[in-house]
């Protein structure tokens, strides 16, 4: 698969644009793990253009993260394009992306992000003149299949936005209204791949959290890409485990060379990158959702406690000692999978 002339292989797997999560470590970890191409949490066009440090923070870029995209949000041309035009000056990423499909309040309320699919002509008017702004970077677009059940617009839309010269689309299977609740829906993803008069490339995302759900929308859906954005907390390694799956590295049930051992190894170091990259105190606060969310501790007997100290943790040294505990403990609870099912066996 290509966007414009970067190279992202066969059936790359992307990691998500989600704000304060997708920062430069973070992509950097996920990149390490295999993500194909990696985006940056969503940058505000007014904030840019006022130069506000926090957003103007967000187009840090190191070259060993590319490829990396840039998205960008906003419901003004005018700003758009000259946002598009910062980003591209500053940070020179591999792919400026627009967002037309955030839809928390504060932003699809205000007539941005998912708003746009409510004022189609005000999206193309947008996109049609950054595509034109920054001619020299591959311009791409995020959105969702509508605003509500009613108005699931994407498959004319996905059409409408080619036109602009985008050149590439990615497709989450919700509507404005579902935000990120029920099932993403991918049929309609699949209909506009399939659509004779789409030449770009479709990027399908919402609910990818398995290898073998990756490898199914692949085939049943005809996408060129997969994008993973919610399943990376306190997961990284997905994206290894998606590219062993795809690549016929691994078998169902089989977990390659990573370990117990080798996936708190991982958390840890994302742990320290967090910190060096901000300070400890902070560090450890920006990444506590991962270590909440992980599925590495799932099932620890009585761990409820345990995850209340992980969390309390302020400093390296006291949550390192405690994941030391977690590590012991989820040895013990493999040890005592292993023989109960060696007693089965028997």
């Amino acid at each position: 698969m290509h966007i414009g002339s970067i190279d992202l292989g066969d059936k790359p797997v992307l990691l998500a644009p989600m704000e304060d999560v997708t920062d430069i470590g973070f992509r950097l970890l996920c990149r390490q793990m295999g993500a194909a191409m990696v985006y940056s949490e969503f940058v505000s066009s007014d904030a840019l253009i006022r130069m506000v440090n926090r957003s103007l923070d967000k187009l840090k870029v190191c070259d060993d993260e590319r490829p990396v995209a840039i998205q960008i949000y906003g419901r003004f041309v005018d700003a758009m394009c000259e946002a598009a035009r910062i980003v591209v000056d500053q940070a020179h990423p591999d792919v400026l992306d627009l967002n037309f499909g955030c839809p928390v309040k504060k932003v699809a309320g205000k007539g941005a992000g998912a708003g746009m699919l409510q004022d189609v002509p005000q999206m193309l008017a947008i996109t049609r003149a950054v595509v034109d702004a920054v001619p020299g970077t591959p311009v791409t677009v995020k959105t969702r299949l509508g605003w509500d059940h009613d108005h699931k617009i994407i498959v004319d839309l996905a059409e409408q936005l080619q036109d602009c010269g985008i050149q590439a689309l990615t497709i989450h299977g919700r509507t404005r209204s579902q935000m990120y609740t029920g099932q993403a829906d991918w049929t309609l993803i699949g209909e506009v791949k399939r659509n004779p008069r789409m030449h770009i490339p479709i990027i399908g995302n919402g609910d990818i959290a398995t290898p073998e759900r990756a490898g199914e929308c692949f085939e049943r859906y005809g996408v060129d890409a997969v994008m993973v954005g919610r399943a990376t907390f306190g997961r990284p390694w997905i994206f290894r485990e998606i590219r062993d799956w795809l690549d016929g590295r691994t078998a169902k049930g089989q977990a390659g060379d990573m370990d117990i051992d080798w996936k708190l190894d991982v958390l840890k170091q994302q742990v320290l990158t967090s910190v060096e990259r901000i300070d400890e105190y902070r560090g450890i606060l920006h990444v506590r959702r991962h270590l909440a969310a992980t599925p590495l501790f799932k099932g620890i007997p009585n761990f409820r406690e345990t995850r209340i100290r992980m969390l309390r943790a302020e400093t390296v040294d006291e949550l390192f000692s405690i994941m030391e505990d977690v590590r012991a403990l989820l040895k013990q609870s493999a040890a005592m999978s292993s023989e109960i099912g060696c007693q089965e066996e028997v």
